[in-house]
């Protein structure tokens, strides 16, 4: 808004001072310093002002010290109306002075005075202004500059350009303000009463030593400075793909039409937002568990209740709300010992070695900060199956340690060969130290089961070359192929006999996430490490106190994970129906998909043992190849954005995963209800299929 007003008064120097009060405009640079006028008292002052265009006789100037001045009478544009008296106040987003000349006669408006406002960006806040009083002429037309920020004020002494002044504004309202004075020194047409040369505004910038403009300060955080191995990180199941598919969801929200009313998240392992239900009983204790107050209810079984209070009284104050101890809650990490024992037909499981998680993935992340170390030819080497699941190639990168690839048989149903793994460690061996060796069993995104034989190879050939073994085993529970059994790691290594158990060293990993139980969101998980160095659990357990603790309510869900119903107690029938329908369902998902992908021409399967993954093999003709490089794209994942854009279907490219040069895949979780699921893959049949003609 701009307001017109008048003054006249001798002319001043002016020389800043502060004021202690608060209002918009009221005073200079937003700093909470105002210009008033006082006689010339400072050389410097004076000096000051000799270096700037000075007004013409007919000009006064006068500091602005309020941002709204007191209403004047109607008089008659040759009565020097009253001078303005000053008032202190800081002024926020305040530059220079302002035009006071008389009123117009008719309008009662005020003439040659003008001070640009606009809002602050809010309803309410301080107006950031620019102007410049003076006593122009006696008549000036800033009607135009009212209207419009294009034209020239007139009002100003001839000759006087704005250009000399340089002006500092924050924010996008002042630069406009700032633009006012600015463009005051252009020429210009006559104004509506007469006024034909610069702006009074452009007059008084240019007496007013305008503040220098100031340089930004440089970032301190860049992509330059900014730690090069994070940068390095790459996570294909949440990347550019999913990035994509959100954008697409919003303008479906906005209602903009699309080949598809909804986008399937078929990228990632979350069961219960693809629409399974959570097993009761996990539920009914977590609910005592966060709520202790329901103890006393009828609606909830004995045994649930008897979890609850064994859990809570285990937690500081019998609360989920306190701190554990870093390791995790002692009963808790007894009870995953006791499960363990279990699960391995006797083998023996020491609380000691349990160490609980933020899901699976907190405790490959440690263990792995551990076990990197060394620089040059001895920093330490992993190695991980190709393709693999990216949070291994994330760490490594993140850690600076060196990935070493060895690749799963995609012949043989992504069998694991021992002769690939010496291939891969002798390779290695020049430009590293190979020191770990992870495994993904059942496999992610392959969905492969190890056999117990190859198990057993892997397990001597890390004895032999003296690595370190991850074993990660989140899909333990999701075994659909008659032919296939899930053998834990730890339980093949004892029985291969003293010479082994007791030296090689391997960390294992479970979590509350997949399985059968599908809940993701509380971030349950432990990881067993045996064979481990005395000090190294000290070192270990020392940073894990780092993070303080995992989340008690995953420690919490977990415990019920390891801990469920047995025969003879209230919950146990509904347990086993719901635990057995989750898995039959996902059993009967994966030999469709199979199935169904083998239908498709271009498209090749292998039998979905286990996990909740198919990795398809796409052949891709030439022309899509060429255009997928034109887009500076990987051939599939220019495949998997066109799957999106055209059927609102979310996978991931395989290139996210690894794959051997000249192949072609994407990861799809089977987690949909079979008829969703069913939909899904015709549409990515009818899709694949126009692709190939389109680029046959």
């Amino acid at each position: 808004m701009m307001k017109l007003g008048a003054r006249t008064a001798p002319s001043r120097s002016l020389r800043p001072c502060r004021c202690g009060g608060r209002g918009a405009g009221e005073g200079v640079w937003g700093g909470g310093r105002c210009l008033q006028g006082e006689a010339a008292n400072s050389s410097n002052s004076a000096a000051r002002l000799s270096r700037q265009p000075q007004p013409g006789p007919h000009l006064a100037l006068q500091p602005l010290c309020r941002d709204k001045e007191p209403a004047q009478p109607r008089q008659s544009q040759t009565t020097a109306p009253a001078s303005c008296p000053a008032r202190s106040g800081s002024a926020r987003g305040t530059i220079g002075l302002v035009v006071r000349p008389p009123l117009h006669p008719c309008s009662g408006n005020r003439l040659g005075n003008y001070k640009a406002q606009e809002p602050a960006g809010r309803r309410g806040a301080d107006s950031p202004a620019v102007g410049v009083r003076a006593q122009g002429a006696r008549r000036c037309g800033l009607r135009v500059l009212r209207c419009d920020w294009g034209r020239r004020s007139p009002g100003a002494a001839p000759g006087v350009r704005a250009s000399r002044a340089r002006v500092s504004l924050g924010g996008r309202a002042m630069q406009r303000a700032a633009a006012l004075v600015r463009r005051g020194c252009c020429p210009g047409t006559p104004g509506p009463w007469g006024r034909s040369q610069s702006s009074a505004a452009a007059e008084a910038s240019a007496v007013l030593k305008v503040r220098p403009q100031r340089s930004r300060r440089e970032r301190i955080l860049t992509l330059e400075s900014m730690n090069p191995q994070v940068k390095a990180v790459e996570y294909a199941v949440r990347g550019p793909i999913v990035l994509k598919a959100v954008e697409l969801e919003l303008e479906l929200q906005r209602g903009i039409k699309k080949p598809f009313t909804e986008v399937i998240r078929a990228n990632i392992g979350d069961a219960q937002a693809m629409g399974q239900q959570p097993i009761t009983f996990l539920r009914q204790v977590m609910a005592l568990c966060t709520y202790p107050n329901l103890l006393d209810s009828p609606s909830f079984p004995e045994d649930a209740k008897k979890r609850a209070r064994r859990i809570l009284q285990a937690c500081g104050g019998n609360s989920l709300g306190s701190y554990s101890a870093s390791q995790g809650v002692n009963c808790i990490r007894e009870d995953v010992a006791a499960y363990i024992t279990r699960r391995d037909g006797g083998v023996p499981a020491d609380p000691d070695n349990i160490y609980l998680t933020t899901g699976a993935s907190d405790g490959i992340s440690t263990i792995l900060k551990i076990l990197v170390s060394g620089g040059g030819k001895s920093r330490t080497g992993v190695l991980i199956p190709i393709p693999q699941y990216p949070l291994y190639s994330a760490v490594i990168s993140e850690l600076d340690a060196v990935q070493v690839n060895y690749y799963l048989d995609e012949e043989n149903c992504w069998a694991l060969n021992v002769n690939e793994l010496r291939r891969a460690v002798r390779e290695a061996k020049e430009h590293c130290d190979p020191k770990v060796l992870c495994i993904i069993n059942p496999g992610n995104p392959t969905g492969q089961v190890q056999s117990r034989k190859c198990i057993e190879d892997v397990i001597h050939f890390a004895w032999e070359e003296k690595l370190f073994l991850l074993a990660d085993e989140v899909y333990q529970d999701n075994v659909y192929s008659p032919g296939c059994r899930f053998h834990s790691f730890k339980k093949v290594l004892h029985e291969m006999g003293p010479e082994y158990s007791s030296n090689v060293e391997l960390a294992s990993f479970h979590s509350t996430s997949k399985g059968y139980m599908g809940e993701c969101g509380y971030r349950g998980g432990y990881m067993e490490v045996i064979n481990l160095h005395p000090e190294i659990k000290g070192q270990l357990v020392k940073l894990l106190s780092v993070r303080l603790c995992p989340p008690v309510s995953g420690q919490a869900a977990m415990d019920i994970v390891v801990n469920p119903p047995v025969p003879g107690e209230e919950s146990f029938e509904q347990f086993r129906r719901e635990k057995e329908s989750v898995l039959g369902d996902l059993a009967k998902k994966a030999k469709l998909t199979e199935d169904l992908f083998n239908q498709v021409p271009g498209v090749r399967c292998n039998p979905l043992q286990g996990a909740m993954y198919a990795f398809p093999r796409i052949f891709l003709p030439a022309r899509a190849v060429e255009a997928a490089q034109a887009h500076t794209m990987a051939p599939d994942m220019f495949y998997c954005m066109k799957l999106l854009e055209e059927t609102g279907i979310c996978v991931v490219p395989g290139s996210g995963f690894g794959q051997r040069e000249g192949t072609y895949h994407f990861r799809m979780t089977i987690l949909p209800p079979v008829e969703k699921l069913r939909t899904v893959l015709q549409k990515v049949k009818e899709f694949h299929i126009k692709f190939l003609e389109k680029y046959a």
